[in-house]
């Protein structure tokens, strides 16, 4: 189901977009944006959450791991 969202924005950005309606699918385009954005901030809130639950784990990772691990993948193609 589909919800309607809306907002203000100045006169003159809503005049341009007026302008270039023919040329941009302003609701598409706006969706497209607010979905990527959800992704990013999602994606930032399961890294934030991975990195608690490493700092908490009761093994510690030994300093340098990531990024010897990292080099040996790029290394490896």
């Amino acid at each position: 189901m589909s919800e309607v969202i809306s907002f203000k924005v100045r006169r003159e950005i809503k005049e341009k977009m007026l302008k270039y309606k023919d040329r941009v699918n302003w609701p598409e385009l706006l969706r497209k944006f607010v979905e990527e954005k959800i992704r990013e901030l999602e994606a930032e809130d399961n890294f934030k959450k991975i990195l608690n639950e490493l700092h908490n784990a009761p093994w510690k990772i030994p300093k340098g791991l990531s990024a010897k691990l990292v080099r040996e993948n790029r290394d490896s193609y």
